[in-house]
C-alpha cells in the first residue's frame, strides 16, 4: 500500500505515484493558463483520467469542448489530442491517472508507453492454475 498527501504536491504538473501499470499526477493551472498552446497528443499510448478537485476549466479535443468544474471526471482516450484550460478566477486543481504510465520520473513523456506484457500476466496467474483442475 502506498499513501500520498496530494496537498503537498501542488504545482503545474507533478507525478505523485507510479505502480508500473498506472500513474497519478497533480496538475494545477492558474487562471487563464492552459496545459499546452493548442490541443496536442502528448501521451498517445496512454489514457488520461482527469478528476477536478477544485476550480473551473475547459477541455478541448479537436472541435469538441467540455466544461469542467469541481467533481468532473474526464476520460481522454489514447491518441486523442487535447488541451485543458483554467477558465475561473481561482486555480484549476486536478488529479490525473495515466494507464499505462505516460511519463518518466522527471515528468518527460515516455515515447512508448509500456503495455503490460502477456508473459507478465501469465506469470501472475500461474499460482492460480491449480484451482481450475
Amino acid at each position: 500500500m502506498k499513501h500520498v498527501n496530494t496537498r503537498k504536491h501542488r504545482g503545474f504538473f507533478r507525478l505523485i505515484l507510479d505502480s508500473g501499470d498506472a500513474q497519478a499526477a497533480m496538475m494545477v493551472l492558474k487562471p487563464g493558463q492552459s496545459s499546452s498552446d493548442q490541443p496536442e497528443n502528448e501521451h498517445p499510448r496512454s489514457e488520461q483520467w482527469l478528476y477536478v478537485i477544485s476550480g473551473t476549466g475547459r477541455a478541448a479535443t479537436g472541435k469538441r469542448r467540455t466544461a469542467l468544474k469541481e467533481g468532473s471526471l474526464l476520460l481522454i482516450e489514447k491518441d486523442e489530442p487535447h488541451q485543458v484550460t483554467c477558465t475561473g478566477r481561482t486555480s484549476l486543481v486536478t488529479i490525473n491517472f495515466y494507464v499505462p504510465p505516460a511519463y518518466k520520473r522527471g515528468g518527460n513523456v515516455k515515447l512508448l508507453a509500456r503495455r503490460p506484457s502477456v508473459m507478465k500476466s501469465l506469470k501472475r496467474l500461474a499460482p492460480l492454475a491449480h484451482l481450475s483442475r
